[in-house]
């Protein structure tokens, strides 16, 4: 049986796919303009510590430069994406919306002196945020889903170093894995581990008054079994309760019939 807060929490809803394909549409359509036409947006891109390259923050996550950096980028933000959405619905448009902006504003701050494009920064969010976030919930599901994450992606902890490639934007890596840890310290999820309060957990819980824990002394030794007629009463109580049967009556009809 499924717990009530995965009920209300982790579901579907058009948002779950909506969003992630969304991203992936604007980003191939960009991609498709500028080759269809020969037009080099590049230089919207973020350039750091400069006045013009501010507005890189905002358009750089729909900036390629190749097929083969678009199409690394796509799997990889829309199947984190889609996680994010489903697993932390109440503070997904908060990760992508101030993901994008902080990783880029970071970027921007401590970059090279070259224009930095490309989803990856905003992909580095989604990882951190969720791996970091779903150790600090611990709730065996999302602790599942981080060590998922670990396992397809944990290869690209060494794309935030220097000198890995000089091709690769380490600095908007490690600006979206910053980014992502801090949004997983920072945002507030629901406390899933505490879906269920059992009696004893309640703050008027009493002991002394309990019924099961009167057959146990104080050693926690189980001294006062119940004797048989009371179990016979309980029994019988169970018994006495009325069950209520409903029939429903369908005609048969010869289109209802198959051949077997």
């Amino acid at each position: 049986m499924r717990h009530n807060n995965e009920i209300n929490h982790f579901k579907f809803s058009p948002s779950t796919w909506i969003v992630p394909t969304f991203l992936l549409v604007v980003i191939w359509f960009v991609f498709y303009v500028e080759n269809s036409f020969n037009i080099d947006l590049g230089n919207h891109g973020i350039l750091p510590r400069t006045f013009s390259g501010l507005q890189g923050v905002i358009f750089s996550p729909f900036l390629h430069g190749d097929l083969s950096h678009i199409a690394n980028n796509s799997l990889p933000l829309f199947i984190l994406t889609t996680a994010l959405i489903y697993f932390y619905r109440e503070v997904s448009l908060k990760v992508l919306v101030y993901g994008i902006l902080f990783s880029g504003i970071i970027t921007w701050i401590i970059g090279r002196e070259s224009y930095h494009i490309g989803a990856s920064g905003l992909i580095y969010v989604l990882v951190s945020f969720i791996f970091f976030k779903g150790m600090m919930t611990k709730y065996y599901r999302l602790m599942a889903l981080s060590l998922v994450v670990v396992v397809l992606y944990g290869g690209m902890i060494w794309y935030v170093f220097p000198d890995v490639d000089h091709k690769i934007s380490w600095e908007g890596h490690l600006a979206g894995l910053l980014t992502g840890f801090v949004f997983a310290v920072r945002f507030k999820t629901p406390d899933y581990v505490k879906d269920i309060q059992y009696e004893w957990e309640k703050p008027d819980f009493n002991p002394q008054e309990d019924a099961f824990m009167k057959r146990f002394d104080e050693n926690g030794n189980f001294v006062n079994p119940p004797k048989p007629e009371e179990l016979m009463v309980e029994y019988e109580e169970i018994l006495a309760e009325p069950v209520k049967y409903v029939y429903v009556f369908k005609e048969s009809k010869e289109e209802d019939q198959v051949d077997e």
